[in-house]
């Protein structure tokens, strides 16, 4: 798929310091993005339809500064001036009115994000960008949802985001040379790197890696190796930080199962059809991390 003509430079002058940014989600991914932007000084809303969710964010965003003051990445001033950039609502319409940039974090279903998107485009300013951070869903059928599918690009952040460095740019049909290169320019500023890739099912992150952690789940699933065993082994011999199935904990386990039934729909090949075991554990409300259990127990 290819969007419209021209090369990606850096001739495109990044959006300035004083504008504001709308983070739409207050989980996980959400609260990391608007601690990347606050603490390289933007004005951050960070937009959730539950107060306790708003709260929790920002116990999570000044920990996370603490972390990093404790380390000595950043002074206690930077952790001030930080805090001070971040405002909290649960009104979508005051935090969107004078954004330049929204980005949208919130569940991966399409229709969640189609009726988001279709608001983002009644209430934010014309020449706003509407950036989405899904992790496997199409730009192009986001956009859709918009009369300004120009404007629409997929900012696909790493979890922890203040950490990873990488963001996974992707860009939608319609996407504008122009808007691609302002949202590269951008990450750089974030001390982020920005790569590019075209608007197909799981991008490139996770069309490479959500197989790799499906065909360790169906090793476990087959009685191939235990747990631990199949950790240790791609830890030990690829060099992997964390072996698949933490790290399917870690991302969670009803995320993955999303991505790879995108995956399948998408390229209609087997390869990608998800294992019975990742199926039933969903169904169990065994998600990993976020709920005490998953291919490991958690405290």
């Amino acid at each position: 798929m290819r969007g419209p003509e021209g090369s990606i430079g850096s001739r495109f002058q990044v959006m300035p310091k004083n504008k504001r940014v709308a983070v739409i989600g207050a989980g996980t991914m959400g609260n990391g993005i608007a601690h990347v932007f606050a603490s390289c000084g933007h004005e951050v809303f960070i937009v959730d339809l539950s107060r306790d969710a708003l709260d929790r964010a920002l116990g999570s965003i000044e920990k996370n500064l603490d972390r990093q003051v404790k380390k000595g990445i950043h002074r206690p001033e930077h952790k001030k001036q930080t805090l001070s950039r971040l405002k909290i609502s649960e009104n979508l319409k005051e935090a969107v009115s004078e954004a330049s940039l929204v980005i949208e974090a919130v569940s991966e279903k399409i229709s969640v994000k189609a009726d988001i998107f279709e608001q983002l485009d009644r209430l934010s300013p014309p020449d706003c960008i509407l950036a989405s951070n899904t992790s496997s869903l199409s730009i192009t059928e986001i956009a859709s949802h918009t009369r300004r599918k120009d404007k629409v690009i997929g900012m696909h952040f790493m979890n922890p985001v203040p950490v990873m460095k990488l963001v996974e740019v992707i860009r939608g049909y319609f996407t504008a040379n122009k808007v691609v290169e302002e949202i590269f320019s951008l990450i750089k500023v974030l001390n982020k790197t920005p790569v590019l890739s075209e608007d197909y099912p799981g991008f490139v992150a996770n069309r490479i890696l959500m197989p790799m952690i499906n065909e360790a789940i169906y090793a476990l699933h087959e009685g191939v190796a235990k747990v631990e065993d199949i950790d240790e082994i791609m830890r030990l011999g690829m060099a992997h930080p964390m072996g698949p199935l933490q790290l399917a904990d870690f991302i969670g386990l009803d995320i993955c199962l999303s991505i790879l039934k995108v995956l399948h729909e998408g390229f209609g090949q087997s390869k990608y059809a998800p294992c019975p075991l990742l199926v039933n554990m969903v169904k169990g409300g065994a998600l990993g991390r976020k709920t005490g259990r998953g291919f490991y127990t958690y405290d």
